[in-house]
């Protein structure tokens, strides 16, 4: 196999089962949570095992989330979003505790009630029934609308909250659905 079939390859099969962390990982930094959705998107797309974390405060800048990716795989990384022209103001390794980035999600458990927080949206399901009680947080001009929606379904029969916002709020709150369909899980 020549150097041209070796980065043009995709990542091996099941990549999503690899942790960043695991092999050394690296942050993109964006201007905005415009991009980090986009490249967020096209690099699950790809394969690539990506997850958008908190900056960590040595590096804040542009938007307030980042992605941790493999370290190990940054040229196919950056290859996938340059086909998109789609650029990182920055691309740092985490090569020390104080770079490390930032989980989104809280969770509090209420007895009957947990709450997962992601970023600055908050959903809380009444356990025992999966129902949504209540969507908080934001301050997006579409979180009344993504409540409205979302309070009263359980977490089988509510629409992505993707599908409905198209805000900073709105992509937060589908990471807290996502996450809370996970601690949910059976």
């Amino acid at each position: 196999m020549g150097w041209r079939e070796i980065f043009k390859r995709r990542p091996a099969a099941a990549p999503a089962a690899l942790e960043p962390t695991a092999m050394g990982a690296g942050i993109l930094v964006f201007e905005n949570t415009s991009e980090v959705i986009r490249a967020e998107k096209l690099l699950k797309e790809a394969g690539w095992p990506v997850r958008v974390m908190g900056p960590p405060p040595e590096i804040q800048k542009g938007c307030d989330l980042v992605i941790e990716f493999p370290l190990m795989e940054k040229l196919g990384v950056l290859r996938v979003l340059a086909a998109q022209k789609l650029a990182p103001l920055e691309v740092v390794p985490v090569n020390s505790p104080l770079l490390q980035p930032v989980s989104l999600f809280q969770t509090k458990d209420f007895g009957e009630y947990l709450m997962v927080r992601a970023a600055n949206m908050k959903l809380t399901v009444h356990k025992a029934s999966r129902r949504i009680v209540n969507v908080s947080g934001g301050g997006c001009p579409d979180v009344p609308y993504l409540a409205h929606a979302l309070v009263g379904q359980t977490l089988e029969t509510a629409p992505a909250p993707k599908d409905l916002g198209h805000t900073l709020c709105g992509y937060a709150l589908q990471l807290a659905y996502e996450e809370m369909q996970r601690q949910c899980s059976p």
